[in-house]
């Protein structure tokens, strides 16, 4: 079990969203928190909301694609939080279209924040982390995108499920260490995910999807605003973090999804008694095998 209270958490994304509801339900429960963020606006919002609650929470103006400056930030709130041991890889983009009308620049923009941005929170913390020995816990934010192939999101997808398999086995190989390990897939949450928009580099602008606007934002608002919402969730991560779950995925409504996805795989997989190379290959000890021979004993 992990206690979470007197911890220092740092939050990317955190001046909005789901994000924003970590921040708020891990103060309660008597964490430090810093909240980064690319958007000033949006950190203001949040330390308005915090102003005479008594949590301690430091707002860090963070783009998290700049490594650099990453390090930077970790400095500084470690300096006046202290180490930190909660770190929640959370920020994230999406813009949604077919992947035969991406450009280079879509595909660049959200594999950067939703990708790299969870690789450079890692390198950036766990180092300090494993070099401390007092444990902690690191929660990356995927997607039931993770899991859950739908037409029109294939780059928002590709990214979240690298994230899923990254984390997978970041697990794996922190064992041991006392640093727990959760991946967090959300479906719809009532946030404003679709303004990331308005944070797209202007390096990275040329696109083959939609445009920015207030109609598109109230349509793609309309498509989340039934999800649930951020707080509600933070307390299932609040619980999962507590509890050390690798998986967090309180969405009820994608149980069937799932299991459809699952049993079209194992359909697919080939049993031993029809593949003549497979004894030859488990008594070699190849990947499976051993898991497989683990499982029986």
């Amino acid at each position: 079990m992990t206690e979470v209270a007197g911890r220092t958490a740092f939050i990317t994304g955190g001046g909005s969203g789901v994000a924003l509801g970590q921040a708020k339900v891990f103060a309660r429960a008597g964490c430090k928190v810093a909240i980064a963020d690319i958007r000033q606006d949006h950190l203001d919002e949040a330390m308005a909301h915090f102003a005479g609650t008594g949590a301690q929470v430091m707002p860090i103006h963070l783009d998290i694609t700049d490594r650099d400056a990453y390090a930077r930030a970790a400095d500084a709130v470690e300096a006046q939080l202290g180490p930190v041991d909660l770190l929640f890889n959370t920020a994230g983009v999406s813009h949604f279209g077919a992947i035969q009308d991406a450009t280079f620049d879509d595909w660049d923009w959200q594999i950067d924040v939703n990708l790299r941005g969870v690789i450079n929170g890692i390198r950036t913390f766990l180092p300090r982390m494993i070099q401390r020995g007092k444990g902690g816990h690191i929660i990356n934010t995927a997607s039931m995108s993770a899991f859950v192939a739908l037409k029109g999101t294939g780059i928002y997808c590709t990214t979240k499920m690298a994230v899923r398999g990254l984390t997978e086995t970041l697990a794996q190989d922190l064992q041991g260490t006392g640093i727990g390990v959760s991946l967090l897939c959300p479906g719809a949450v009532n946030t404003n995910i679709h303004e990331a928009l308005l944070t797209r580099p202007a390096h990275l602008a040329d696109t083959g999807y939609y445009q920015a606007g207030p109609e598109m934002f109230g349509h793609l608002k309309k498509v989340i605003e039934v999800g649930m919402e951020p707080e509600t969730l933070a307390e299932h991560v609040l619980k999962g973090v507590r509890d050390n779950q690798l998986y967090i995925l309180p969405y009820a409504e994608f149980r069937g999804t799932l299991e459809e996805i699952h049993a079209r795989v194992m359909a697919s997989v080939a049993h031993p008694q029809d593949d003549p190379d497979y004894d030859r290959r488990v008594a070699h000890g190849v990947p499976g095998g051993e898991t497989r021979k683990e499982a029986v004993a």
